[in-house]
């Protein structure tokens, strides 16, 4: 006999993989062999830089697994002194190239994902808080992004570094300068989440159901956070998409000129600033491959990038 809860009771909702997997913007990922594949190299440059101590045949960056008799080797050659065969080469100290990109990428990605979340969060902040209050707060915040917009990014960051670099003793500039170098590439980058969220925020602080939790009560704080920030999210996930793959670059040419991570933690920036040294003397070897690896990491995070800002386009779906 069929009771009155059974006949009322609500159908069960799929799990949310099952959502996921019927979106359309799964559909959209599916039908782009492009965005596959640099989701894949994405993520085996992410797995493989989390993984590097159990993968990577030495230590790079630590002294006691170094031999100079290995200085040197070409790529899938046999040292002439102790016949180990590496994969990349060797540089000058007898450093495994392959190894030394695994170190040097958890380094690019950790300045990166982190550079990214302080600018978003700062970003999203100012914006939330632009676009609601309005008045002489929106005027302020939006003509100092409009003053950082008319410089370069790399030089906001050097003056932002050089400023640090002036106030952290000697003794601990090592030791903070990843620290120092997020938050430089951070306030140089937050301006872009900050207008793009002022935007969807003056859009959105008009609609009924904001205008709704206004008359129940629900102080202001409560209305951005719960019913407008989770409106504005889409633009912000391509920015922060786009910003990860400029931010790594951003690291790796600081790095380049010498003002980033300390040599005792290189990223990818370092190992070819150290490699350049080398190009015209025949060991092409240790400028290339680190060339090449942030090449191909920025190049899939911007695809990755391109395609989500297509696919969270209203317009362009048909």
């Amino acid at each position: 006999m069929t009771t009155r809860t059974e006949l009322h009771a609500e159908p069960p909702r799929a799990s949310l993989l099952a959502r996921l997997l019927d979106s359309d913007l799964f559909y959209s990922f599916t039908r782009s062999p492009v965005t596959v594949v640099a989701a894949i190299v994405t993520l085996v440059y992410i797995t493989a830089a989390l993984c590097a101590p159990l993968i990577s045949p030495q230590n790079p960056f630590d002294p006691a697994t170094l031999n100079l008799l290995e200085g040197f080797t070409p790529p899938m050659q046999p040292n002439e002194f102790t016949s180990k065969v590496f994969w990349l080469g060797t540089d000058a100290q007898g450093r495994d190239i392959f190894s030394a990109i695994l170190y040097g990428s958890r380094v690019s990605l950790l300045v990166g994902f982190a550079a990214v979340g302080f600018a978003a969060v700062l970003g999203i902040g100012l914006g939330l808080l632009s676009g609601y209050v309005g008045g002489w707060v929106d005027a302020f915040i939006m003509r100092v992004a409009d003053v950082q917009l008319s410089f370069p990014a790399i030089l906001i960051a050097l003056l932002i570094f050089g400023v640090f670099k002036g106030i952290v003793p000697p003794a601990m500039q090592d030791r903070v300068a990843i620290y120092v170098l997020i938050v430089a590439i951070g306030l140089s980058d937050w301006v872009q989440y900050a207008r793009t969220v002022r935007s969807s925020t003056m859009a959105e602080k008009n609609k009924e159901y904001v205008q709704a939790a206004r008359v129940i009560g629900v102080p202001a704080p409560l209305i951005l956070v719960r019913h407008i920030l989770p409106n504005v999210m889409g633009p912000v996930l391509v920015i922060a998409t786009i910003g990860l793959a400029l931010a790594i670059i951003l690291e790796s040419t600081l790095s380049f000129l010498g003002v980033g991570v300390p040599p005792t933690q290189p990223s990818l920036g370092t190992l070819i600033r150290v490699g350049q040294d080398f190009l015209f003397s025949g060991e092409w070897w240790i400028v290339m491959f680190p060339g090449a690896a942030l090449l191909i990491l920025a190049l899939s995070v911007n695809l990755l990038g391109d395609w989500l800002r297509d696919a969270l386009n209203p317009r362009l779906r048909g």
